[in-house]
């Protein structure tokens, strides 16, 4: 058979790296398409002459755009049978990515675990990105539920990787050159500085996106992600395609511009669920925690630990779990991260 079905939960072996196709060289294209596909502002991001005015080269691509790139790759390896993408940790942005850069991915399995159901079983990767010279510019571990083949195959012994909570401060990588001792508040869009910003503080990002399914369906290709369930609506029972857990990301990212517009640069990835599904006529709305502020050795350059979480219509204001320690039915998405602010 030439044509490939997908890895099966049976199908992986721990510490084997897998290398994915295909490497893509990355243009401007890619950010007029995110910028045109989520209401992604970020100055530094926009303009080449902000960039520089900051000790950078010009304007990299979106820190979330070479995420969704080197992701979308691992798909039709790790996650094309997937039943739900579970979480992340350690992720770290270690380099910028240029327009010109052509990005790789490869994974090596750091645990393997069957379900109780014997159906299926979670699978655990570290994920590195690549670019041209074999540098890595992002690298980040997920676990990912995937199907078994034959529900009678044996299990392999289970391997649940330790993991850490959140990348400390002092690993966070801040790109060659940059500096905030200039930086033009004005431009960026508002005033705040990472010392404005309290540990416990909560921030109503206020606005809303309707997802169509249209949009979600050109996003997911334009990352190249492979998942039957984006796609065929045959492959759920209510014949509803999901959608991708990173456009949702992306939209609630795009939407903390509004009170978190000088969070420039995404640095860190400490944890991230998707709590529940997402599908087309969903609105959603974003709301942020700060979790922690932290120096750097670039000149003028701070750190925030941000939580930030998604909703859909009908939540309730910073609406997150219930009584029980579930998550509300309206959250989309929890996830931790650290970005670049001025000091």
């Amino acid at each position: 058979m030439k044509t490939n079905p997908g890895r099966f939960f049976e199908d992986y072996r721990l510490g084997e790296t897998i290398r994915h196709a295909v490497p893509r060289t990355v243009s401007g294209g890619e950010r007029a398409l995110y910028h045109a596909l989520y209401p992604a502002r970020g100055a530094l991001y926009s303009s080449d002459a902000f960039a520089r005015a900051c000790g950078l080269a010009g304007s990299p691509i979106d820190d979330l755009a070479a995420f969704h790139l080197v992701f979308g790759k691992t798909v039709p390896d790790i996650s094309l049978n997937a039943v739900a993408n579970l979480g992340y940790a350690e992720g770290r942005w270690l380099r910028p990515v240029w327009p010109g850069d052509t990005l790789a991915s490869e994974s090596q399995v750091i645990g393997l675990k069957q379900n109780s159901s014997g159906t299926s079983g979670v699978v655990y990767v570290r994920t590195r990105g690549l670019n041209q010279r074999d540098e890595v510019v992002l690298e980040y571990v997920r676990w990912v539920m995937v199907r078994k083949r034959d529900a009678s195959a044996p299990a392999p012994a289970p391997v649940v990787p330790e993991l850490a909570k959140s990348v400390a401060a002092a690993d966070l990588v801040v790109p060659e050159g940059l500096h905030f001792t200039d930086y033009d508040f004005g431009l960026a869009g508002e005033p705040h500085r990472c010392g404005n910003y309290a540990v416990g503080e909560r921030i109503d990002h206020v606005d809303g996106v309707t997802i169509e399914e249209a949009e979600h369906m050109l996003a997911t290709r334009l990352w190249q992600n492979t998942a039957k369930v984006h796609f065929d609506a045959t492959q759920r029972p209510d014949g509803r395609r999901l959608i991708y857990g990173g456009h949702v990301i992306s939209l609630a990212r795009s939407l903390s511009f509004n009170g978190l517009a000088n969070a420039q640069m995404i640095v860190a990835l400490n944890a991230g669920i998707h709590a529940n599904p997402c599908f087309a006529g969903d609105t959603v709305h974003a709301w942020t925690e700060v979790l922690e502020r932290a120096e750097t050795a670039a000149p003028g350059v701070g750190a925030v630990r941000l939580r930030l979480v998604a909703t859909k219509q009908g939540a309730a204001p910073f609406a997150l779990k219930g009584d029980d320690g579930k998550y509300a039915p309206e959250v989309l998405l929890d996830l931790d991260y650290w970005a670049l602010m001025p000091l």
